[in-house]
């Protein structure tokens, strides 16, 4: 028996430098076969791609090729990583998802360097003048329907991207969104954000089960579980998630929103099940409702186990 790597079918990564010639990012980067429909692909960026690009992947080659079954057609994924086998590089991922304004945080190893966040107006730079265009010479995308998506940090980052430059996708999934960083400083972005355009601007927020008040099952088994208690009441993950998606919902908005929960999900659990749902989001197979197509409630809130 000969042992050899697997790769991902139909999938590729190459680098890409930003316009003022820093660090590069890794793209993985999945095209359907064939030629493209008129007005192009369908287009799923995600943040943290080293460790999203699998799980998108395995999500789309399943269930495009049964649209009626799964509510799922082909489309892109872009997956923005960095050059490193490791699922995270926590330190730049630091930089890139976390807001302004500019901060710097102790070292998370004695003697490294401090960890700064506020880069993420760069990164928005980076999508718009690099990684969109590179992608349309590429593959015909549709611009109608980009969609992005992010958790945790990432999810920070989708909302901080919502309110500064809301044109760039059409579709903004924020999953475990960290609102409360910082004090809660993206709320300052949402009450100065950006007038959305076009007719059907989606955001869709959701987290775990286990985000909320209750610690999962086999966390109360754990020495720091007073600890972890006592951080879930700072997080708030799950109410500030769905207070958001209930303010920014509606008509007078211009924004279709919608909150799910995961059931028996915790923040690190989740990523699985949200990338899957970032999956049927952006590559939705029925016309989407619009805006003034929403009920009164202005969050819909599905508790299914992925």
């Amino acid at each position: 028996m000969t042992e050899q790597v697997y790769t991902l079918p139909g999938t590729v990564h190459f680098d890409l430098e930003p316009m003022d010639g820093g660090n590069p990012y890794r793209i993985f980067l999945f095209v359907p076969k064939g030629e493209p429909p008129a007005d192009g692909w369908p287009l799923l960026v995600t943040t943290d791609g080293n460790a999203t690009f699998p799980f998108a992947v395995a999500s789309i080659v399943t269930q495009a090729p049964y649209p009626t079954g799964t509510n799922v057609d082909w489309g892109v994924i872009a997956a923005i990583g960095y050059p490193t086998n490791e699922p995270y590089d926590a330190f730049r991922r630091a930089w890139d998802l976390g807001p302004p304004p500019i901060k710097s945080y102790p070292p998370y190893v004695e003697g490294g360097p401090p960890v700064r966040i506020g880069g993420s107006g760069q990164l928005l730079d980076f999508i718009e003048h690099r990684l969109l265009p590179k992608l349309d010479a590429m593959t015909r995308i549709d611009p109608t329907r980009r969609s992005l998506f992010g958790h945790s940090f990432g999810g920070l980052f989708a909302l901080y991207a919502l309110f500064e430059r809301p044109w760039l996708f059409a579709r903004w999934i924020a999953a475990s969104p960290t609102i409360y960083w910082e004090a809660s400083e993206i709320l300052n972005n949402e009450a100065g954000r950006q007038p959305v355009s076009g007719p059907d601007v989606f955001l869709y927020l959701s987290a775990g089960e286990y985000e909320g008040d209750e610690l999962a099952p086999f966390q109360y088994r754990s020495d720091d579980a007073a600890s972890r208690s006592e951080k879930r009441k700072v997080e708030r993950t799950v109410s500030l998630a769905r207070e958001m998606a209930d303010r920014l919902g509606g008509p007078a908005t211009g924004i279709r929103t919608q909150f799910e929960l995961f059931v028996g999900q915790t923040h690190m659990s989740v990523l699985g099940p949200a990338v899957n749902r970032a999956v049927g989001v952006a590559f939705e197979h029925a016309p989407p409702m619009t805006v003034t197509d929403q009920t009164t409630s202005k969050v819909n809130i599905r508790k299914e186990k992925p």
